[in-house]
């Protein structure tokens, strides 16, 4: 009876054993990270464009390392495979390029294809065979360029000035249009009807050679640019040399140094005025140059605009582009630098200033150097800013008519003497007030590009 308990108790005990080894086994399987069972993933777009000239990208990411892949195209009746082949040992992360077939397999003339990829990973899940997964991507083929129509452009453009150019363009897939000239990217604006757009530009005035063109993308990369013909004139701005005395630097220096903690604690009258003529000024510009870059999507129906006459019987007492060098005691000794990127006028103390066209206040407050700063949107990417007022009469947000008073002029900011600093910018780039001071340019540059223009769209 004992052997026969004994032979029982052993069979228990190698069942108990035999299933501790399952249970082991099983929580192992479960818990290493040989056996992880996180599939991989397809990182891509469920709807993409293609050109079939560039290669598309799809990128794959698995948290232990990925295997292998098969990249399968189809047009919907034919497949034919494009890429296949296996990973270094440890590759996470894998960007797929994906070429179009040279072989005749498929339909050339297909506009809807279908990319199917298929990965797996490097886990012994699921008996040795890892994690797998599979995407379908459905693509769009489209390799015909956006079509660029040049209606009608301002016929030159200045060293620090402004143009105007109205162009058609259309692409069902359109995807990204702009202007570049000068080395910077200006917004065009809806014009008339669909398809139809318009755009102020400008020549950044420390540029000495211009060029512009209109590019236009579509959502499969396709572009085109088409040149816009401007005659170009270079314009030589003046170099000043100015004395900085102590009563300036000790003045109006150390008055905007000590309103401001960020320089209050400078000492040394060189460093004070560096940091306010130079960082503090680059600091206000940056902020006017982020108000006025906006220019609405909504379609334009038209747009119309007088010339500026902002003083009263104004004379002009500094002029817009100045170059500016400050100097210490002797001429020999610069201490520092900067540019004068407005149009100075004075008439009475504390005068009426007005605007002459039409816009929204889109800033009414201190601007460092600037002073008492008003700032007009006219539309189209056209602003018009008004520096070292003693009194605003404006708040931003306001819709102010042509003619009506915005603000009064003064000595706030970096301002000696009683003056307005008018400046005009579009999109974000300052540029020669006195075009816009002239009638007769307004009509030249800006009417009778519009008139012209006009004549086509509605025409079609």
């Amino acid at each position: 009876m004992k052997r026969r308990n004994n032979k029982k108790s052993g069979s228990k005990f190698l069942i108990i054993f035999i299933l501790l080894v399952v249970l082991g086994g099983a929580g192992y399987i479960y818990t290493a990270p040989e056996f992880e069972r996180e599939a991989p993933t397809v990182q891509s777009q469920n709807n993409l464009y293609w050109n079939r000239v560039e290669p598309l990208k799809v990128q794959l990411h698995d948290n232990i390392g990925l295997k292998n892949f098969e990249l399968t195209l189809s047009d919907g009746s034919k497949s034919i495979i494009v890429g296949q082949g296996e990973f270094d040992a440890n590759t996470k992360e894998q960007t797929l390029l994906v070429k179009y077939p040279k072989s005749k397999v498929l339909d050339p003339k297909a506009k809807k294809l279908t990319l199917k990829v298929s990965v797996t990973d490097n886990s012994m899940w699921n008996f040795m065979q890892g994690n797998a997964s599979e995407k379908t991507i459905e693509i769009n083929v489209d390799y015909k360029r956006p079509n660029v129509n040049i209606l009608s452009n301002s016929y030159s453009i200045t060293q620090g000035g402004s143009a105007l150019v109205v162009f058609q363009a259309e692409d069902e897939n359109l995807d990204t249009l702009y202007v570049e000239a000068g080395g910077k990217q200006f917004k065009a604006q809806p014009y008339k009807k669909e398809g139809y757009y318009a755009a102020l530009i400008a020549w950044p005035f420390q540029k000495e050679s211009f060029k512009a063109k209109i590019v236009a993308t579509d959502r499969a990369n396709n572009k085109r640019m088409v040149d816009i013909p401007y005659y170009t004139k270079n314009h030589k701005y003046r170099v000043s040399w100015i004395h900085a005395k102590d009563k300036f630097i000790d003045g109006k220096i150390t008055d905007l140094a000590s309103s401001n903690p960020e320089y209050a604690d400078i000492d040394d009258k060189l460093d004070k005025l560096r940091a306010i003529n130079e960082t503090m000024r680059l600091k206000n510009e940056e902020l006017i140059h982020s108000l006025s870059k906006n220019v609405s999507s909504d379609i334009l129906e038209n747009w119309k605009i007088q010339k500026f006459y902002p003083l009263r019987n104004g004379q002009k007492v500094a002029s817009y582009g100045d170059e500016r060098h400050y100097y210490y005691k002797t001429k020999d000794n610069k201490v520092s630098h900067s540019y004068h990127v407005g149009y100075d006028l004075a008439s009475t103390k504390m005068a009426s200033i007005k605007t002459s066209n039409a816009g929204t206040v889109v800033y009414a407050d201190d601007n460092g150097i600037y002073g008492n700063m008003p700032m007009i949107d006219h539309g189209l990417g056209l602003y018009s800013l008004y520096g070292h007022c003693s009194q605003l009469l404006v708040n931003e947000g306001d819709e102010v008519g042509a003619g009506e008073a915005i603000a009064k002029t003064g000595v706030s900011g970096l301002a000696l003497g009683d003056h307005l600093h008018f400046g005009i910018l579009v999109q974000g780039i300052e540029v020669r007030p006195v075009e816009w001071f002239d009638k007769d340019w307004i009509r030249k540059n800006i009417d009778n590009i519009f008139k012209e223009a006009d004549k086509i769209i509605e025409g079609s």
